[in-house]
């Protein structure tokens, strides 16, 4: 059993460079047993600071947070769309402005705290990560039926093709250390109220963005790859990243690693990333008869072998060689994502 704890991003805006080291080492500080934290893109952020000092309240109930260093852009939000936790560090420049959380940020005892109260808020994030850890750790074959996940006789997750996973939300990765995968065979399949819900695309998808383990075949580094469909999910959970490589592989099929390398200018890292995140949807392939290629392209005569599958560190929950067609099914030849990026 693999003990992960999720990453979670931090996005700053209003800071000087100074500060962001600062608020880097309080990141660091909030570390606990269940989630670590770090800076990242503001946009890709699971919750915000911003610098109470350069944060302007609108006429229009929006926010401005004017940029610390010259070569940033101001940010601009409004309150009523916010669907992650923020605080502000003090002191704050709009009269009359109240939030919820504010705190010093050279307090670095203080900042940690705040970290640990978002963890608290964001506990259905942490759970699902514990959840699909235990999906990596322990491969089971979703397309079979629906699973049970037990600690002893207690319920922390089910899982399920057609009507998505569901967890305690007060799991831990500690909770799944001792637990056991159970097909169930009795009964309908019911998902607790109170358990976090989310699709298994979505599950697997934000797990692939936080992990450390390596969820790419080794094979998908040497053999030519293909779009097979867009993932299911919501397009805001996809980045430019995703959108480019989709589109590069529609638009070239066969593209090996390397030449998506070249052709979208992605460090290698951040490639396989990228493709990982593709892969564990079953958005991506490399069998040409399984690829979503135009009919007037016939498909190859290569395969992706069972001895390949058997090769990788991680299979594809939801779509892997050796398994019964999955129960949702896409379009055929859908080609309504990937999207065109917008020039910046």
């Amino acid at each position: 059993m693999t003990t992960e704890v999720p990453v979670l991003r931090l996005g700053l805006a209003g800071y000087s460079e100074a500060q962001q080291k600062t608020a880097a080492d309080a990141a660091r500080s909030a570390a606990s047993a269940r989630c670590t934290w770090e800076l990242a893109p503001f946009s890709e952020a699971d919750a915000w600071w911003l610098e109470g000092s350069r944060t302007m309240l609108l006429p229009n109930q929006h926010l401005r947070v004017q940029p610390a260093v010259p070569s940033n852009r101001s940010v601009q939000l409004a309150l009523a769309d916010v669907d992650r936790p923020v605080a502000f560090s003090l002191p704050l420049a709009a009269p009359g402005f109240k939030p919820a959380v504010t705190f010093q940020l050279n307090e670095r005892a203080e900042a940690a705290r705040v970290l640990q109260q978002f963890a608290g808020w964001m506990k259905p994030t942490v759970a699902q990560f514990a959840l699909a850890t235990s999906i990596a750790d322990h491969q089971p074959t979703l397309g079979w039926g629906s699973w049970e996940v037990l600690r002893g006789s207690d319920l922390l997750a089910v899982v399920d093709l057609k009507l998505g996973a569901g967890v305690l939300p007060e799991a831990t990765a500690a909770d799944f250390a001792g637990a056991s995968w159970c097909i169930r065979n009795h009964g309908d399949v019911i998902i607790p109220t109170e358990f976090s819900r989310v699709s298994v695309s979505q599950l697997m998808w934000q797990y692939a963005q936080r992990t450390e383990r390596d969820l790419l075949p080794p094979h998908y580094r040497a053999q030519p790859l293909y779009f097979r469909r867009p993932p299911r999910l919501a397009q805001r959970f996809q980045r430019d990243a995703h959108l480019l490589v989709m589109r590069e592989l529609v638009a070239q099929p066969g593209l090996t690693f390397g030449d998506l390398q070249q052709c979208t200018g992605m460090a290698e890292t951040a490639l396989a990333r990228c493709l990982s995140a593709l892969y564990v949807v079953g958005s991506i392939t490399s069998n040409p008869r399984r690829a979503n290629l135009p009919s007037s392209r016939p498909p190859g005569t290569g395969g992706e072998s069972l001895q390949h599958s058997q090769q990788s560190s991680f299979n594809s929950v939801l779509d892997s060689a050796p398994r019964p067609p999955p129960l949702l099914r896409g379009i055929a030849n859908d080609k309504t994502a990937p999207a065109p990026l917008k020039p910046d």
